[in-house]
């Protein structure tokens, strides 16, 4: 234990890896052939973790605005490419769009947050920043990734009801919003059951961490529903902003359809 917390040490963390290499060895032997993935990806997570704990670390004690905007938009750069690279079947050229969602959705999520919910000192503050950057970031990538590849997808399916709405005067907005709608709701299901269940049937990480570093529960439980609720808004705004500005590709100059194969 250090103060109130506990500390992992490196055979702790030899054992957490144990783990995982007897869950690949039972996968190999039930020939699901998914061992080889599951070692390297907790692998590959232990040494990132490890790396931006470093990072975090040097950002706290240099207490330096500019260095935490830089761990930021490294963290945005990376979101793209992991929103991209999760999303199937979109067309190609979205990076902005993603890119620019992102940065108007954590900007103001992360603007509000800090200075109307916590006010920390100084309002830059590395320690609740850059975590909470990374903890909104992840859920909202996974959202923006299903959110895209559901939209298209249905786009896909509703090919011939799409083609119908324009040729009885609908505009393209009318014609897609039905798949808007529906990738918006999927995007959002992970929030939103999150909310539901927090405290009841998890613990959410937040809350479990600070209550094991020695933590108030009670403090902790605040902390958590903030987030909690910060994921759930920025989804649905980030969501819908991405869908306004992307909705078009499906679509030629002329407001005709567009075949997946000529996007």
């Amino acid at each position: 234990m250090s103060g109130n917390g506990y500390v992992i040490d490196n055979w702790g963390l030899l054992v957490a890896l144990l783990m995982v290499a007897v869950a690949a060895l039972v996968s190999e032997l039930m020939c699901i052939s998914i061992g080889k993935t599951l070692m390297w990806s907790a692998i590959r997570a232990l040494v990132q973790l490890c790396v931006m704990g470093v990072i975090i670390g040097y950002v706290i004690r240099s207490n330096n605005p500019w260095l935490v905007f830089g761990v930021i938009a490294v963290m945005l750069v990376a979101a793209v490419q992991i929103t991209l690279s999760r999303a199937k079947g979109i067309p190609k050229g979205l990076a902005g769009p993603v890119l620019l969602s992102l940065v108007i959705t954590m900007l103001l999520m992360i603007s509000l947050v800090t200075e109307l919910v916590v006010r920390p000192h100084p309002w830059y503050a590395p320690q609740l920043v850059v975590p909470l950057t990374g903890m909104l970031l992840g859920n909202t990538v996974s959202a923006l990734a299903v959110g895209l590849s559901r939209f298209y997808e249905s786009m896909n399916e509703r090919r011939d009801e799409v083609d119908t709405l324009l040729a009885l005067g609908a505009t393209p907005w009318e014609a897609a919003r039905p798949s808007i709608v529906s990738s918006i709701r999927l995007g959002l299901l992970p929030p939103t059951a999150s909310l539901a269940s927090c405290g009841i049937v998890t613990i959410p990480g937040m809350m479990a961490g600070q209550v094991i570093a020695g933590g108030d529960p009670l403090n902790a439980a605040k902390y958590q529903f903030v987030v909690l609720a910060a994921i759930a808004a920025l989804t649905l705004v980030a969501d819908a902003l991405i869908m306004t500005m992307t909705y078009r590709t499906c679509f030629t100059d002329k407001d005709q359809y567009k075949p997946p194969e000529d996007r």
